[in-house]
């Protein structure tokens, strides 16, 4: 089979049913069998769009009445894969289709550049298609900035220009402004943060190569927090939100940061760099710290940031981390409500010490492999130095489940967008 095919979804096993894939087959026609309406079978009917994609079916058409707005989108997940992200035509009223269609293009959008090459994809190409992306949507409310090489060190971001000065490409740093009121002294309602290391070789503390061999994926913060604000933008955003995007290449270099070094920050904390693949936090750093200037009632990361984070969700799930337990209770309620599958991990203020140094206020991470037990959970107590006020209003989460480098039951090879719906829903509560 290799045209479009009309995808239909039944509580009705048909003669010619297959109950190893949940299928049946009339011509072009493909039918999706469930029995009863939960979240294990949005999990199923996932799982069927991945198959009926392996069929070569080029395009779908969704069609009948037991479509709703959350099944569509679990087969688009599974059916959709890299250069077929836009490939599903959907069913239902004009708004739901309207939803439905929006989401498809920002997650196309969002998982495309997550798998472009780190040739193709550099940090200030990274923080200059990210601007273009979300001026297009509301030129006339959207301003920016972008501060790109030693223009960084001079105006204080360590983080992002100590970790990308090793690069022949320079480092980048976007801040935006979305301000739908035109009010310059409207208040910020949320401030995204999101880590955009275009490719990570680990620097001198240097990955395997296998290990180094998907970091192209390591600009997903940043892909994501832009695609959520795009989202939201074409649902309807009326608040003022900020978007930074902290970009480098992680790279081995006469000119690259050493273990060792100390890193002053503008809020005064040194770092003593024990190891240079944990570089996303130190990025994050400088775009936490700008947040907080920004004195906005949410700030939200996100980050490709802990190997330690995967292998507690299985790369099932985000991790999400909070000081601010409302914070955390808004993120799951919503992660669940958009199907898009998030998990709480420790968080607490003892965490910040985690990484200890003898000679600055904290490390950025320890010389045990993987940050040592709790390294998630220890990566988030360095941000959290980073933020004001105890940490109310921020969460942070690590996309444990932003990319995969084998394609699966559930998903193909490459980005797969999770984080998005959860930090949209967040920007869009009432």
């Amino acid at each position: 089979m290799t045209q479009a095919a009309i995808i239909k979804l039944t509580s009705q096993q048909a003669s010619n049913w297959q109950s190893a894939s949940n299928l049946s087959f009339n011509g072009d026609e493909i039918s999706i069998y469930v029995d009863g309406d939960n979240a294990s079978h949005l999990r199923s009917i996932q799982k069927a769009g991945r198959k009926i994609e392996g069929l070569g079916v080029k395009n779908a058409k969704l069609s009948g009445d037991n479509w709703c707005e959350s099944s569509q989108w679990a087969f688009a997940q599974g059916f959709s894969k890299v250069g077929k992200y836009e490939a599903i035509e959907f069913t239902g009223s004009d708004d739901v289709i309207k939803r439905l269609a929006a989401k498809q293009e920002v997650y196309a959008w969002a998982r495309d550049l997550i798998n472009q090459t780190p040739s193709q994809l550099v940090p200030q190409g990274l923080a200059q298609t990210a601007l273009a992306y979300i001026k297009a949507l509301a030129p006339e409310h959207v301003t920016a900035e972008v501060i790109s090489g030693t223009d960084l060190k001079q105006q204080g971001w360590t983080g992002t220009y100590n970790v990308g000065k090793g690069s022949i490409n320079a480092p980048s740093m976007l801040i935006l402004d979305y301000n739908p009121s035109g009010d310059p002294l409207a208040p910020v309602f949320t401030t995204l943060v999101g880590k955009g290391i275009t490719f990570d070789s680990g620097g001198y503390s240097i990955k395997a190569s296998a290990g180094m061999f998907s970091m192209k994926c390591d600009m997903g913060g940043a892909a994501t927090v832009t695609a959520a604000l795009a989202l939201a933008i074409k649902s309807g955003l009326h608040k003022r939100v900020k978007l930074i995007l902290c970009c480098a290449e992680n790279m081995v270099s006469s000119y690259a940061y050493k273990l060792g070094d100390i890193l002053t920050y503008k809020n005064g904390t040194k770092v003593e760099i024990a190891n240079t693949d944990a570089e996303g936090r130190l990025v994050l750093a400088d775009g936490l710290i700008a947040a907080s200037e920004f004195n906005s009632s949410m700030i939200i990361d996100a980050a490709t940031l802990t190997g330690a984070a995967m292998n507690a969700t299985g790369g099932e799930y985000n991790a999400l981390f909070a000081l601010d337990n409302e914070m955390i209770s808004k993120a799951q309620q919503v992660a669940a409500s958009e199907n898009d599958p998030a998990w709480h991990l420790p968080l607490e203020a003892f965490h910040q010490g985690k990484c200890p140094s003898a000679f600055a206020d904290t490390a950025n991470s320890t010389t045990q492999k993987g940050g040592g037990a709790g390294g998630a959970s220890n990566a988030a107590g360095f941000l959290a130095r980073f933020v004001d006020n105890g940490g109310k209003g921020w969460l942070h989460m690590d996309l444990s489940a932003c990319y995969n480098e084998h394609g699966n039951g559930m998903w193909a090879a490459g980005a797969t967008g999770s984080g998005i719906a959860t930090i949209t829903g967040i920007l869009l509560e009432k």
